[in-house]
């Protein structure tokens, strides 16, 4: 199907941070009281949804606010070393070009978000909706449909796809009723993906363009 509106997470999905924030868990694990862990076999994680990987390193919901202000601090001084997966910036380009409309939906924030695009890419996203818990981007992924529909885009839920790499991107689409598109790339397995539901895949980061329905 062709969407007219692609709302893409950022982290695990344009951004390959994982090594970034693998490098800096323990530290945050030291500094806000949770389990730390052997980043050397971080690849099992990749099965957990968030909610069993916070009760794996006994992380309480009321702490992941002030974790996550701290993660996007330190993302902030490195940003520059960050780089976007291998053909994301070609994807980008490509979408808007055939009149896609781009936005971002993510839990980082947009000053992180722009530094790792840049100019040019930021650029051609016409709306950010950052900065919110993992647990909160349904609401986010609503305004940004509210104002498609404002807009002259006008687009609808129907002609909406959000694509990300975490179980939580999933329940979010669906409690905002658009459809999901699960990457193969990110944080989580596609395995994962697949049970959380998704209505579309992507293998490599360049199959980006079938949204465009190219």
């Amino acid at each position: 199907m062709t969407y007219r509106l692609a709302i893409f997470d950022f982290d695990g999905t344009l951004a390959d941070s994982l090594p970034f924030f693998l490098s800096v868990f323990n530290t945050l694990a030291d500094q806000h009281g949770f389990k730390r862990i052997d980043t050397a076999h971080a690849g099992q994680f990749r099965h957990y949804s968030m909610r069993r990987m916070m009760a794996h390193v006994g992380l309480p919901a009321w702490k992941l606010p002030l974790v996550s202000r701290s993660f996007m601090a330190l993302m902030g001084e490195s940003a520059h070393t960050i780089p976007l997966f291998d053909g994301i910036d070609d994807v980008l380009r490509h979408l808007a070009a055939r009149g896609v409309r781009l936005a971002v939906v993510s839990s980082n924030s947009e000053h992180n978000v722009r530094q790792v695009l840049g100019p040019e890419l930021a650029g051609l996203v016409a709306q950010f909706e950052c900065g919110m818990s993992v647990f909160g981007k349904a609401s986010r992924i609503r305004a940004v449909l509210k104002h498609c529909r404002a807009g002259s885009s006008g687009a609808i839920a129907s002609e909406a796809i959000y694509i990300g790499d975490q179980g939580t991107d999933a329940e979010a689409s669906h409690k905002a009723g658009i459809a999901f598109g699960a990457v193969h790339w990110g944080y989580a397995a596609i395995e994962a993906l697949r049970e959380a539901g998704c209505q579309a895949e992507f293998v490599t980061p360049r199959d980006l363009v079938r949204i465009a329905g190219i």
